[in-house]
């Protein structure tokens, strides 16, 4: 008896073990305005999921809506009043897609029923009557074909925060070579995103953009020290290796698959419109876009900002000068917009880590505060 008890109890607890560890993790709402079916669905699943439940596709939704942070999957009837289960799970389906959705229908129409998978993205329909057991391993390929999902995505947004924080270091620590660049990267990063926000650009070209604002100087972690920090004019000779940066960055990041595609911007950011730039004398359209609007924000902070050979200039004064360059340094279109935004560059030229968390899409996508 002792030992039959003993059973009893350690299966008893595996119970409330199974159903706390489910309970924590997954809820299921059911819906069916027939009590009893409602019942039957409870009984089946209780022990070991959250249960939440509703009598029609009205009041479903309205459960769902609140509590659409916890939802994993859906079982719903299809024939009932008010709004029945087709659209009860159409509407769900607009809402948070990833959410498996099951249907029971007493119907057998073959064009009713593809209508409804199509319409509502359905994981699986089930034909009433319907063994519980059926029903189970349904529901439980469900959950971890959900989970499987929540996994990706909680995966995906840990490698974009390990990709963002990862830039910013790189951008960081290259900053940090020479005291009088601290902060360069970020700066030219936020006005090349002003720009290019302002020219209407989807989000993967504002992504790359920004990436290779932060990246554009990478190659200089190859300058000597001495050159890069030099305080009076550099000799023909160290002119030539701090122009070899550009080629340096395109080497360093072409080898690193996400970012190859940036790659050969980076090299071109010192090109110049008129094809007198290096390394490749490229001219015009030429140039890849990304490289003619960090040029110009690039040269916008090198002239407003204090350097080891001169003291910064005044915004006013580097505007006029991108004004003068625009059809020979710079693409003249961009450069007449970027003269057009100049209120809102020197606004983020006093501010630059506010404005950043406003046109970041990098640090948006992570979650992620600067640091």
């Amino acid at each position: 008896m002792l030992n039959l008890e003993k059973e009893f109890f350690i299966d008893g607890m595996d119970d409330i073990l199974c159903a706390k560890i489910h309970n924590d993790s997954t809820t299921i709402l059911l819906v069916d305005d027939e009590i009893n079916n409602l019942q039957l669905l409870k009984r089946t699943f209780h022990r070991k999921y959250n249960i939440l439940t509703a009598g029609n596709g009205l009041e479903g939704l309205k459960v769902f809506e609140e509590n659409r942070d916890k939802i994993s999957l859906i079982v719903s009837d299809h024939k009932m009043p008010v709004m029945d289960g087709t659209e009860f799970l159409e509407k769900v389906n607009e809402i948070a897609p990833d959410v498996i959705k099951i249907l029971l229908t007493g119907f057998a129409d073959v064009e009713i029923l593809t209508d409804a998978v199509n319409k509502c993205n359905l994981y699986q329909y089930m034909l009433k009557p319907f063994e519980p057991e059926e029903l189970t391993n349904v529901v439980e390929l469900g959950i971890n074909k959900f989970n499987l999902t929540s996994s990706k995505a909680v995966i995906l947004k840990d490698l974009k925060e390990l990709f963002y924080k990862t830039i910013k270091s790189i951008s960081s620590a290259l900053d940090s070579k020479d005291p009088y660049t601290h902060g360069h990267s970020l700066r030219v990063t936020l006005y090349s995103l002003i720009l290019a926000k302002e020219m209407g650009f989807d989000d993967k070209l504002l992504e790359e953009i920004e990436t290779a604002g932060l990246l554009h100087d990478i190659g200089k972690i190859a300058i000597p020290q001495n050159i890069l920090c030099k305080p009076g004019k550099l000799t023909d000779e160290e002119f030539a290796v701090m122009k070899s940066h550009p080629s340096n960055s395109e080497k360093l990041i072409l080898s690193v698959k996400k970012l190859a595609g940036i790659s050969s911007w980076l090299k071109a950011h010192h090109e110049r419109w008129d094809g007198k730039g290096y390394p490749d004398g490229l001219t015009g359209e030429q140039i890849p876009l990304s490289s003619r609007i960090v040029a110009i924000a690039d040269t916008y902070d090198a002239m407003t900002s204090t350097r080891s050979y001169r003291k910064a200039l005044d915004h006013e004064v580097a505007i006029e000068e991108i004004k003068r360059c625009a059809g020979s340094q710079f693409d003249p279109n961009l450069a007449n917009k970027f003269i057009e935004l100049q209120q809102t560059i020197k606004e983020a030229k006093e501010n630059p880590e506010e404005y950043y968390s406003k046109y970041s899409f990098l640090q948006k996508e992570s979650n992620l505060k600067i640091v």
